[in-house]
């Protein structure tokens, strides 16, 4: 499995950035990040109600509770920018509330041997506890990553 440096964060800009080399061809990373069914195998249990920009939906995590999501943007086979209300510090809501939720995106490049991804996270200065959250979401993403890393180099 390739090994890849952990996230970072910037408690100046609140923002988590992870970027990581998969072993996997850029179609088969696209598919991992952007399909319910494959998000859920590596990430927390996907669920979308219509497809590109405006979806919404749920990502629901054993013994964290459920999330809700909307796609931002896309850029396909590129990037794709999903808003989440995931506040580590405080109480999940039922909705997505665009007032304290953060974004991230995945980008796409292909490189020699693979793909790389980078993930950036940011708006955490509208969370509850942005120092608290930007600590638990640069572990988080290092965490899921690796998942990702592992599953698409696994051939699972």
């Amino acid at each position: 499995m390739t090994i890849n440096a952990p996230a970072v964060s910037d408690e100046e800009t609140f923002a988590v950035r992870r970027t990581i080399r998969i072993a996997a061809p850029r179609e088969k990373v696209w598919q991992a990040i952007t399909e319910p069914a494959h998000i859920s195998r590596w990430f927390g249990r996907t669920v979308l109600e219509g497809h590109g920009v405006g979806a919404t939906g749920t990502m629901t995590f054993e013994g964290y509770g459920t999330i809700p999501i909307r796609v931002e943007a896309i850029d396909a086979p590129h990037s794709i920018s999903y808003r989440w209300c995931n506040d580590d510090a405080g109480e999940l809501p039922d909705h997505l509330v665009e007032e304290t939720s953060t974004v991230f995106t995945f980008s796409l490049t292909e490189v020699d041997e693979g793909t790389q991804l980078t993930v950036v996270e940011t708006g955490f200065e509208v969370t509850s506890d942005p120092i608290a959250n930007i600590a638990a979401h640069r572990t988080g993403w290092t965490d899921e990553l690796d998942k990702l890393v592992a599953l698409l180099e696994g051939g699972a």
